[in-house]
């Protein structure tokens, strides 16, 4: 998989740039070898420095605020989680052509898991419903706002003009329904908790099909925490749903709600990457027709 550009405002990061960056900013790792890891990731540019280390630069500007958010809500929540998270080392600095800060974290073993081709879909299941319940009994005082844990009556718009874009290429009549259903589902009453809010299989490790650690903390915050039931869809077939369902605790109108997030992640994510990123663009798809899928739908 080659590196895409994915949005015009995006800047071009490589191995010799990362290898400056590194030597000048944090010169007793100089004579680490850097390679680059290419993935499915939309934000950030990762490379591999090490045997134990990565870094982690912004690819465009909208990712630069959760350079800081992720390094300081990471400390704070990750010791608090069963589940392997990324330990931050250092905070980079602007420099060598680079015009934003960046992070060094420590390297975590696993693979990402393919959604289709889970070895034990009713353990990993499991266990990602133990991280986002885990995760929710944290406490949320003073925790920041989780953009994506609002009611998703705000996500109306960019859903709806998402659909009118795929048109001919989906069941847009089908989806839209769909969409609907979920606007009315109602609100979360309860007090804000913790959301991971981007739990797609790019952001979760596991070796022998067991979770092993879940990456990427640039959005995490507090609000409603039904956006992290989407692995439900984006991951975990329908013969372990109800596994994840029980050990998060979902309620009818909150599985309602995630199945909601889930589509309209999908629904926007499609057409945005339908051509510089196949992976993410596939797994849209694939969240689409699970979803169509569902007995009752």
């Amino acid at each position: 998989m080659s590196v895409v550009r994915m949005r015009p405002d995006e800047i071009d990061v490589d191995v010799p740039l990362v290898r400056r960056m590194v030597a000048a900013r944090f010169p007793r790792w100089a004579s680490l070898p850097v390679e680059r890891l290419v993935s499915a990731g939309t934000e950030n540019a990762m490379f591999r420095l090490g045997d134990d280390k990565v870094v982690r630069l912004p690819r465009h500007p909208g990712a630069v605020d959760d350079v800081a958010h992720e390094q300081h809500w990471l400390a704070r929540l990750g010791p608090r989680l069963s589940v392997a998270t990324p330990v931050p080392l250092e905070h980079g600095e602007p420099g060598e052509g680079f015009p934003w800060p960046w992070s060094v974290y420590g390297w975590l073993e696993g693979r990402n898991p393919v959604a289709g081709a889970l070895e034990g879909p009713a353990a990993l299941a499991a266990d990602l419903g133990a991280f986002v319940a885990e995760l929710r009994g944290i406490d949320a005082q003073d925790g920041p706002r989780c953009h994506r844990g609002v009611p998703l009556r705000e996500r109306d718009e960019p859903t709806r003009s998402a659909v009118a874009r795929l048109e001919g290429r989906i069941d847009t009549g089908a989806v839209t329904a769909l969409w609907e259903e979920a606007l009315r589902v109602p609100d979360r009453t309860a007090p804000p908790v913790w959301a991971h809010g981007d739990l797609s299989p790019m952001n979760v490790l596991v070796e022998d099909g067991r979770l092993t650690g879940v990456i990427d903390f640039g959005s995490v915050g507090v609000g409603d925490p039904a956006v992290d039931l989407i692995a439900a869809w984006n991951l975990l077939p329908a013969s372990a749903r109800a596994v994840f369902r029980e050990t998060v605790g979902a309620d009818d109108a909150e599985w309602a709600r995630g199945r909601g997030w889930a589509l309209s992640i999908a629904l926007i994510a499609l057409p945005f990457y339908w051509e510089t990123n196949p992976l993410l663009a596939e797994n849209s798809r694939h969240v689409i027709e699970e979803i169509l899928a569902e007995p009752g739908r």
